[in-house]
């Protein structure tokens, strides 16, 4: 039963499951928004434009009606006179037309926002199966658009009609009235019938929006198996992680090594611990620690600063306390300034006297380190 309920898809989607349904181009659309937006651009077109256009489109049909005596013998004539309409016709509609382009481009944006998705214009023959096809058809989602596209009908088709009839002395009078008058007031009953439309539209697009986010993200939803792949997915085979752990850590170590023979004095417990450290006072506001280790490559460190030259010195507690309070490439902690110039000034009277010659330094005394810095022995 619970591998039954692990192959349902009752899980809301992941937001790698979105990104990757949208780089798709799957995204919710609503054409009845995009329908209203249009509607609505024309009805502004039309309320902004509607006079210079009644205008234009007024002197074409005047001229259209006219007859030359020369048209009526050459057909040729005719033919050219009616495209040379047409293109007026046309150019006296583009401003509207460049309205509704623009709206029909942005209005999808309003609900999905920008989306340019290559993936969604590679053919899918799966698409051309015909028994696919009928399935889409007769499938719930097929008998949803056919029950919205019903109630649009009806919801349009009401409006109009009750314009109509509640205009019909208006409509009828149109007879007796000049041909100009009448023109307008056909298009002042256009215009509100299309103002009904668009009104009743807001209600359709009120409903259809949350619907497609809701069938959106149901179409999205995944099943638990699918979370849990897509969960090891994202953190990886722990085989595979820890074997680049061990690659970042071993290529760490490679780099500390290769850092110590700059180093100007290696701290020691003098077996367990082993603390690298660099000072150059010109760049430097306080000494870092360029390496550190314990047990063998605490050793290891040793080694590679005897075969460099690098003074060694015992400090049990120093060491301890800039191995655990310290991190690689960082300056020590202020309060172990004190304890580790002790450490630098005997570093450069011994480097003096070698270089030089003169007084012996003698031995250096024990170092302390302030008591919350302490790490026990056994540590």
């Amino acid at each position: 039963m619970s591998e039954e309920s692990d192959l349902e898809r009752t899980e809301q989607a992941t937001p790698q499951r979105i990104q990757k349904a949208r780089e798709e181009g799957q995204v919710a659309r609503s054409q009845e928004l995009t329908t209203f937006i249009v509607l609505l651009a024309a009805a502004a077109g039309m309320v902004f434009m509607g006079n210079h256009l009644m205008h234009d489109l007024l002197a074409i049909m005047r001229e259209g009606m006219r007859m030359e005596r020369e048209l009526a013998f050459q057909s040729d004539l005719m033919i050219d006179r009616l495209s040379e309409l047409a293109f007026e016709g046309l150019w006296a509609l583009v401003p509207l037309l460049i309205v509704l382009i623009i709206a029909a481009f942005f209005a999808p944006m309003l609900l999905s926002g920008w989306l340019v998705s290559s993936k969604a214009l590679i053919p899918d023959f799966k698409r051309l199966n015909p028994i696919s096809g009928l399935g889409r058809i007769f499938s719930v989602h097929g008998l949803t658009e056919l029950l919205k596209a019903i109630a649009k009908a009806i919801v349009v088709g009401s409006v109009g009609a009750m314009v109509i009839w509640s205009n019909k002395e208006s409509v009828l009078s149109l007879i007796a009235i000049p041909v100009d008058s009448s023109i307008a007031r056909v298009g002042e009953l256009l215009a509100m019938s299309f103002l009904f439309i668009i009104a009743a539209m807001i209600f359709i697009v009120a409903i259809d929006v949350p619907f497609q986010i809701w069938n959106h993200a149901k179409q999205l939803r995944m099943t638990k198996e699918e979370i849990r792949k897509e969960m090891k997915e994202n953190e990886g085979d722990p085989l595979v992680k820890g074997r680049i752990r061990s690659l970042q850590r071993e290529a760490a170590r490679r780099r500390m090594m290769s850092a110590i023979p700059e180093a100007d004095v290696i701290v020691t417990n003098p077996t367990h611990y082993a603390v690298a450290l660099r000072y150059k006072g010109e760049t430097m506001r306080a000494p870092i620690v360029i390496a550190k280790g314990v047990h063998l490559l605490a050793v290891r460190i040793r080694e590679v600063g005897e075969e460099h030259r690098v003074p060694i010195l015992e400090a049990p507690p120093l060491a301890r306390a800039l191995y655990h309070h310290t991190d690689l490439d960082q300056e020590i902690p202020e309060k172990l300034y004190t304890a580790v110039a002790e450490i630098l000034a005997y570093v450069y009277q011994l480097k003096h006297y070698q270089n030089y010659g003169g007084e012996i330094p003698g031995p250096i005394g024990a170092i302390q380190v302030p008591h919350e810095l302490e790490v026990p022995v056994s540590d």
